[in-house]
C-alpha cells in the first residue's frame, strides 16, 4: 500500500523514517510480531528468567533502541527493526501482564486499548493534520508514531487472545480469519478506499494474525499447536528478518554512497 501524503523530506534537514511499504515490509512485520509473541514465551518459561526479569530486560532494551531511533535523522533499517521487534516484544509483555498477572478481562483490555489507540490517532491527526507514516519527518510526528506502533502491538495480542483462547477460535482458524481480513483491506485498497485508514487497519491486524501464527506453530499438539516449540520458531523467525533487514540496510547504504561516488 502506498500510503504517502506528506513530502519524504522536511525543512530542518530529516528525511522519512519509516520504510517504504513494500512486500518485505509486511513479511518483517509479520515476523516480528510472531517473534515477539515466541520470544517472549522463550525468554520467561525456556530461558528460565521468569516474567519479572523478561519484562525488564526487554523494557530497557526498547528504551535504547527507542533512544537510537530518535537521535537518527533518516530510515535506518537496522535501527527501525529492532525497535519494532522489541515493541512486539514489550506489547505483548503489557496484556500478558494485564491478563495473567493482573486478572484484567481481555474483553476489557481489548477495549482499553483500542480506545488508546483512537484517542492517539485522534490527537495525531489535530495536531498533524495527517496520519500517513510516509511523513514521520520531524520528532514529534515520531513519537505520535512510536505510541501508535506500541499500542497496535498491545491491541492486537489482546484482541488475538480474545478470539483465539477466550472466544475459542482456536490458534489454526485465529491464523486464518486474521489473514484473511487483512488480505480483505488490500482488496479495499485496491478498489480505491483510502490508503492511510486500510494501512493501520492491516498494520493492527498483522499482531492478532502473528500471533495466531507463532502460538500455532509453538504449542504442542495437545493444545491444537504443531509443537515447534518457541526456540525454534524464533530463531527461524529471527534468521528471516535479519536476512531482509540485511538487505534493506546494504541498499539504503548503496543509496547514500551512490552520489559521492559520481
Amino acid at each position: 500500500m502506498n500510503v504517502n501524503a506528506l513530502p519524504a523530506d522536511s525543512p530542518t534537514g530529516w528525511h522519512n523514517k519509516v520504510p517504504e511499504v513494500l512486500l518485505s515490509f509486511w513479511v518483517i512485520k509479520i515476523m516480528s510480531t510472531t517473534v515477539g509473541e515466541t520470544g517472549a514465551d522463550f525468554l520467561a518459561v525456556e530461558a528460565g528468567l521468569g516474567q519479572g526479569v523478561t519484562r525488564t530486560l526487554m523494557a530497557v532494551l526498547l528504551a535504547v533502541a527507542l533512544i537510537a531511533q530518535l537521535r537518527t535523522r533518516r530510515y535506518t533499517p537496522w535501527i527501525y527493526w529492532l525497535t519494532v521487534v522489541l515493541v512486539s516484544v514489550v506489547g505483548t509483555q503489557i496484556t500478558d501482564l494485564l491478563t495473567d498477572g493482573l486478572g484484567v478481562s481481555l474483553h476489557i483490555s481489548t477495549s482499553a486499548f483500542a480506545v488508546a489507540l483512537a484517542a492517539i490517532f485522534f490527537v495525531w491527526g489535530r495536531v498533524e493534520h495527517s496520519l500517513s507514516i510516509h511523513g514521520i519527518v520531524t520528532r514529534r510526528r515520531e513519537l505520535f508514531y512510536w505510541s501508535a506502533i506500541l499500542c497496535t502491538f498491545a491491541l492486537g495480542t489482546a484482541a488475538g487472545d480474545l478470539a483465539t483462547e477466550a472466544l475459542g477460535l482456536g490458534f489454526a482458524w485465529g491464523a486464518v480469519v486474521f489473514g484473511l481480513l487483512i488480505g480483505a483491506s488490500w482488496v479495499a485498497w485496491r478498489l480505491g478506499a483510502q490508503a492511510v485508514p486500510t494501512f493501520w487497519i492491516a498494520y493492527i491486524l498483522t499482531r492478532p494474525f502473528g500471533a495466531a501464527l507463532g502460538d500455532l506453530l509453538t504449542q504442542s499438539r495437545t493444545y491444537g499447536g504443531l509443537g515447534m516449540g518457541a526456540l525454534w520458531t524464533s530463531a527461524l523467525f529471527l534468521s528471516v528478518i535479519v536476512l531482509l533487514v540485511a538487505v534493506a540496510q546494504i541498499s539504503a547504504d548503496g543509496r547514500r554512497s551512490a552520489p559521492s561516488a559520481g
